[in-house]
């Protein structure tokens, strides 16, 4: 009878390799995340570089709205990093960062759960950041034509014609308004049940530890 040494990795059968080896086709997934994390790389500096040239032109709700898509290209690349480092780790291989001086400290004990719940609160800050940009650009509703209407197409032309900064019109309604606060309260309500979930289902492991 063939028994395993102690410390030894247990000895898989044919199909248990394939299926297990089968996980390995996730790295083109990570290896694309990556090329993406370069592309946001670049529109970062592009906009920062926009802010910097037109910093004397541009009006303080501009600088703010740029401000804040800076801001929200940081929160994607952050929301990146989580997906392809925590996910790697958890459903791929191992990366043995354990002792390393930049170990970030939530990959000490990530798992699935916890990167769910990291995730949906990554989530709610891209869309506090989008929602807080909308609430910026409401002020122009009724005071500006819509972007798509004849009004706004003319008003974009007088701009344009003018060498100004800004589009002359506004593509924020106040249907469009509310439908965001609304989603993003939904994005609320969904961390908070996956967290609750999480919570309840490590009470009940721990319970089951103890008996």
């Amino acid at each position: 009878m063939n028994q395993t040494a102690p410390g030894a990795a247990p000895k898989l059968g044919p199909l248990s390799t394939l299926i297990f080896a089968s996980r390995w086709l996730q790295l083109p997934l990570y290896l694309g995340l990556i090329v993406a994390q370069c592309v946001y790389v670049f529109l970062f500096l592009k906009e920062l570089t926009h802010l910097v040239t037109d910093a004397n032109t541009l009006t303080e709700q501009g600088i703010m709205l740029l401000v804040l898509g800076l801001i929200d290209v940081v929160m994607i690349s952050n929301l990146l990093v989580m997906v392809i480092v925590g996910g790697y780790e958890t459903f791929v291989s191992r990366l043995n960062l354990a002792g390393h001086p930049d170990q970030p400290e939530w990959l000490s004990h990530v798992n699935a759960s916890v990167l769910k719940v990291k995730l949906a609160m990554a989530i709610i800050g891209i869309s506090s950041i989008h929602l807080l940009k909308t609430f910026i650009e409401a002020g122009a509703i009724g005071g500006l034509p819509l972007c798509d209407t004849p009004a706004g197409l003319l008003a974009q032309e007088a701009m344009l014609a003018a060498a100004a900064k800004g589009k002359g019109c506004t593509t924020v309604t106040e249907t469009g308004v509310m439908w965001q606060t609304i989603i993003h309260m939904a994005f609320i309500v969904s961390a908070i049940g996956i967290a609750w979930t999480d919570k309840l289902m490590s009470q009940s492991m721990a319970a089951n530890k103890k008996h």
